[in-house]
């Protein structure tokens, strides 16, 4: 599995966020200005409108975990992962070769 570059950097991101917050009373709602800002910026709506929900998380103003939260989450889940496959592993080893031992038991 190969590591995928966003394709907007941290920076644009920021900027964007930026932008939507100090310019949502220009706006009938908040996701009207979204869009008006993912227009200018290239981006779909609704990628900004998640970029704004991290940034709310982020700061407090919204419930969520935080970017570094999430980011210790995922680290977390595919070490699990990998547990349980390594475990899997030693288990049906460990099935062969008690199963290896019984056979050879019984030819002596």
């Amino acid at each position: 599995m190969t590591k995928r570059t966003p394709p907007f950097s941290p920076e644009v991101r920021e900027r964007a966020v930026r932008m939507v917050l100090e310019h949502q009373g220009e706006h009938s709602s908040p996701y009207a200005a979204i869009r008006s800002i993912a227009a200018k910026i290239g981006c779909s709506g609704e990628t900004l409108r998640n970029w704004v929900r991290q940034a709310e998380c982020d700061q407090g103003v919204r419930a969520g975990p935080r970017a570094e939260e999430r980011e210790r989450i995922k680290a977390l889940e595919r070490e699990n992962r990998e547990l349980r496959q390594a475990n899997e592993i030693l288990r049906k080893a460990s099935a062969y070769f008690a199963q290896a031992e019984l056979d050879r038991r019984f030819r002596s």
